[in-house]
């Protein structure tokens, strides 16, 4: 008897893993399926904090340096490294010049960084609605 009961035990657990196998390879085909005849996800916006600026700067007509690292919490370095990328990639426009004898820096969105937030969001959107609806 207690050798059945093992054998019944261990199917139970091959089942169990199966079954997790295949809800995986489920999922897997469900993300797929999102991105097939999408595009790519933007990896330059992506990252946390140049999503965070791109973001502000959509609802802000510009920003200053000051601005934007109070709002993002984070450093002098930090912000500087992460809007030289973007600006690299034409999806902001940096413009300096001075207030009296103190340095301005002032940050836009360009046409072309507001259709990357846009594709941004499309991409993510349509993400979570094949998760949701499974």
């Amino acid at each position: 008897m207690a050798k059945g009961n093992a054998l019944l035990k261990e199917r139970g657990r091959k089942s169990r893993a199966e079954d997790e196998r295949a809800r995986l390879k489920g999922v897997g085909v469900a993300a797929k399926s999102a991105e097939e005849g999408m595009p790519e996800l933007d990896r330059l916006i992506h990252e946390r904090l140049r999503l965070g600026i791109v973001s502000a700067l959509a609802v802000n007509e510009s920003l200053t340096f000051s601005e934007l690292k109070e709002l993002m919490k984070t450093t002098d370095g930090n912000l500087s490294v992460h809007a030289r990328k973007l600006e690299d990639a034409e999806y902001i426009t940096c413009t300096k010049s001075f207030d009296g004898r103190t340095p301005k820096t002032e940050y836009k969105l360009t046409a072309s960084g507001r259709r990357a937030l846009e594709r941004y969001l499309n991409h993510m959107e349509a993400l979570i609605k094949v998760m949701r609806d499974r």
